[in-house]
């Protein structure tokens, strides 16, 4: 009777162990054919004819817009979206905007955003299952992720600190001009007006 319990009591262990969500952190694509992936992190993202803000709008892109960044010039991004004849044609947008190849967090189960570091903070967001988001900030045991023209804390897992082994080795091949373009996250205000 006594083997039985211990046995049950391991079982039931092995099963929550097994059972344990973890969530992932993936590392950022790194460089394509033509350029890195990015993302918008602003409602609207005005595309340029030129780099500068005064150059003439040809188009707008979404939230969660993946261009593709060929170069930057001066805090503008020379992008290019799809690959077929009725996508958006090339043009310049403000990098204030877009996380460039940033790291990715899918979450394993529901997980709470916070507006700052720390578990008693205001949770902002509760995010289901296989959500993926940018990272924008890896602040030690947290990650500042891109919500929608805003921004939120997650607390990593042990397995995401795990996995940050991952993004460490994608770091330190990032060498020159193009670990630059990697490492630019900067915050897009939170409003409601279309991005400049």
């Amino acid at each position: 009777m006594r083997m039985m319990k211990k046995f049950a009591a391991v079982l039931m262990l092995l099963t929550l162990a097994v059972s344990v969500c973890h969530a992932e952190i993936i590392p950022p694509y790194g460089e394509g054919q033509i350029g890195l992936t990015s993302v918008v992190l602003c409602e609207e993202l005005t595309v340029r004819e030129g780099p500068g803000a005064s150059c003439k709008a040809v188009e707008t892109l979404p939230y969660g817009a993946h261009p593709i960044v060929m170069k930057v010039e001066n805090g503008w991004a020379y992008i290019a979206l799809g690959d077929g004849v009725d996508d958006v044609p090339p043009g310049w947008v403000n990098t204030d905007y877009l996380a460039i190849d940033p790291a990715w967090y899918r979450t394993a189960g529901t997980t709470a955003v916070y507006a700052w570091n720390d578990v008693n903070a205001p949770k902002v967001a509760l995010l289901d299952k296989d959500t993926v988001l940018p990272i924008l900030k890896d602040d030690g045991d947290w990650l500042v992720v891109s919500l929608r023209g805003a921004s939120g804390w997650i607390r990593k897992t042990a397995s995401d600190k795990y996995s940050e082994t991952q993004l460490k080795k994608h770091k330190t091949r990032n060498t020159g001009n193009r670990r630059q373009l990697c490492r630019r996250f900067v915050l897009c205000p939170g409003t409601a007006k279309p991005c400049k």
